[in-house]
């Protein structure tokens, strides 16, 4: 996301390889035919943050349960997605944090993505700290007085200054900008993924140790692990249009769905479900905390929620 983003287990990682193979294996085995005499394939992405997963499994169970198509999914990085869905090798995207250069190339000037709607979920991005950190030391939550805690907030990795902690590098993230141009005296750090960054975020407040993370909501971790957002430079409109000079926070981003334009077009009642797929935030998150924090398959998850909010998903089916 251009205002990115981006805790699991191990165990959400295999559940969600084996959503994945599952999936592809129906999709290829699948002969169910559409009116034009196709395979009643669809193919979606599914992006490494667990709220993303969620969609997917969700939209994938219903594709498959209610309207009798095959769902193939891939795992791959938000900026490959795009790329992938203008090719036509992927159908939709089901959750955008905002990528306005992909956009203007493949939505504006190619017209070979269009917009699929809202997806019903307001996402944000922040630098947060644990409250027990911030209730000791309230004046942490303002940007200007970081500095006097990298002392405390330093680790092994960060070179004697205060580690931000990140996660995939495949975020896009604007905070080596806002660091350099805010001067402060902090340093990121790639944790690797979402996972590797809920582990070392979960192992900080076990031991009640300080740190300041890379973070946003909706996220299913945030309803076990209190954090308090650092005030960065309020976000005004153009304040992150050079990406060299941002020094303001991340906007509030309402998250969109996008369609290959093809699929759009000429992929029917699956085209027609995923524009109409729009939930709430909550939702999103009682299906990921299924995932994330019960372990559960997606495909499992998928099912509960499906099977317990008929009334919601109801809506979403085209009109016969």
């Amino acid at each position: 996301m251009n205002r990115t983003r981006t805790l699991r287990t191990v165990a959400v990682a295999a559940a969600l390889g084996a959503l994945s193979l599952s999936a592809c294996s129906a999709a290829e085995t699948g002969k169910s035919q559409d009116a034009a005499g196709g395979e009643k394939t669809v193919k979606l992405t599914v992006p490494s943050w667990v709220g993303a997963q969620a969609n997917t499994a969700v939209a994938s169970h219903i594709l498959e349960e209610e309207l009798g198509y095959k769902v193939k999914t891939q795992q791959m990085g938000e900026v490959l997605a795009w790329d992938a869905l203008s090719k036509g090798d992927i159908d939709a995207i089901m959750e955008d944090w905002g990528h306005p250069k992909e956009e203007k190339q493949y939505v504006e000037d190619r017209k070979t993505v269009v917009k699929g709607g809202d997806l019903g979920v307001e996402g944000h991005i922040g630098w947060f700290v644990p409250k027990y950190f911030a209730d000791k030391h309230p004046d942490v939550t303002d940007w200007k007085n970081l500095d006097k805690y990298a002392k405390e907030l330093a680790t092994a990795e960060s070179g004697g200054k205060g580690e931000l902690l990140e996660g995939s590098p495949d975020y896009v993230t604007n905070d080596d900008a806002i660091i350099k141009n805010l001067g402060l005296n902090l340093k990121t750090n790639y944790a690797g993924s979402e996972a590797a960054q809920i582990t070392a975020i979960q192992k900080y407040v076990k031991e009640k140790k300080p740190f300041l993370t890379y973070w946003w909501t909706p996220q299913w971790l945030n309803a076990q692990v209190d954090l308090v957002e650092v005030k960065l430079p309020e976000y005004k409109e153009g304040c992150d249009a050079d990406p060299k000079k941002i020094a303001c926070a991340y906007p509030n981003t309402p998250l969109q769905k996008f369609l290959n334009a093809d699929f759009a077009k000429n992929g029917g009642e699956a085209a027609e479900f995923l524009k109409n797929f729009k939930w709430t935030t909550e939702q999103q998150n009682e299906v990921a905390q299924m995932i994330a924090g019960a372990k559960m398959s997606p495909e499992a998850a998928a099912e509960k929620w499906v099977k317990a909010n008929e009334a919601t998903w109801k809506q979403w089916l085209p009109k016969k």
